[in-house]
């Protein structure tokens, strides 16, 4: 177990919140848990660095709510992604603390025990346009438990944006970047730093942008070493796995 849920397990034993027996019972639920409609995975956190984490679209906002309450019951944090409004009004009825990302789309509900932040994450956007993307980026990491740093609208159109944060960017393990049109900042990012570059293609663009393909054929042709390609518009991606690499 997590050492964040066994904590909060033994703090709720040690406040007479649970008996040690129904303590025992939840250690025996794991590594998994049939909710009838899914199979929560309460060891994804020994795999991955972070417990399950819940995909809103294509469930019902019962389900939602009923994986939402077993992941919280295990002592964990509820991270759920890709929210809308009416979702997050269901949640925050539920769980009081929950915290929405409007702009990322997201919510999370923290556990009891907070752990310190630990290295840095720089999250870059080529244009406005790509903030959803981005700031799903940077969300996922800063609930993951990293430092993370904005910039926003540094795109090659005008790249001394970019080069005015040059300081900033030397202080991050990891760089995160997000552009749409023909996606070439993750070039550029990559040809100038040493450190590992996650590109997130975007769907911003006119036409031949083709919903992010474009986007995408450039990022994964780069010319640059050290670049490393998420799938089009997912930041949770990039988040996930730039925390991975902060953290080594």
């Amino acid at each position: 177990m997590q050492p964040e849920m066994l904590l909060t397990l033994l703090e709720r034993v040690k406040a007479g919140k649970i008996s040690p027996s129904d303590a025992l019972l939840t250690l025996k639920k794991l590594p998994f848990e049939n909710l009838g409609f899914a199979n929560l995975d309460h060891h994804r956190h020994l795999r991955k660095g972070f417990p399950e984490v819940i995909y809103a679209p294509g469930k019902t906002i019962s389900q939602i709510l009923n994986i939402a309450q077993a992941i919280k019951k295990n002592g964990s944090t509820v991270f759920v992604t890709r929210v809308e409004p009416r979702v997050y009004k269901a949640l925050k009825r539920k769980f009081p603390q929950a915290r929405y990302n409007q702009m990322a789309r997201a919510v999370v509900v923290k556990a009891e025990v907070r752990l310190n932040k630990t290295g840095l994450v720089a999250v870059t956007s080529a244009g406005t346009a790509d903030l959803p993307v981005a700031e799903e980026a940077a969300f996922t990491c800063e609930v993951m438990g990293n430092n993370v740093e904005r910039l926003y609208d540094v795109g090659v159109a005008g790249i001394h944006r970019f080069l005015a944060h040059w300081e900033k960017i030397q202080k991050a393990k990891v760089i995160i970047v997000v552009a749409g049109m023909e996606g070439a900042l993750a070039s550029v990012v990559a040809g100038l730093v040493d450190k590992p570059v996650i590109g997130v293609p975007t769907s911003v663009g006119y036409g031949t942008n083709f919903g992010g393909v474009a986007a995408l054929l450039t990022m994964l042709n780069s010319c640059a070493n050290g670049v490393t390609v998420v799938n089009i518009d997912n930041g949770f991606a990039a988040g996930i796995s730039a925390s991975m690499i902060n953290k080594m």
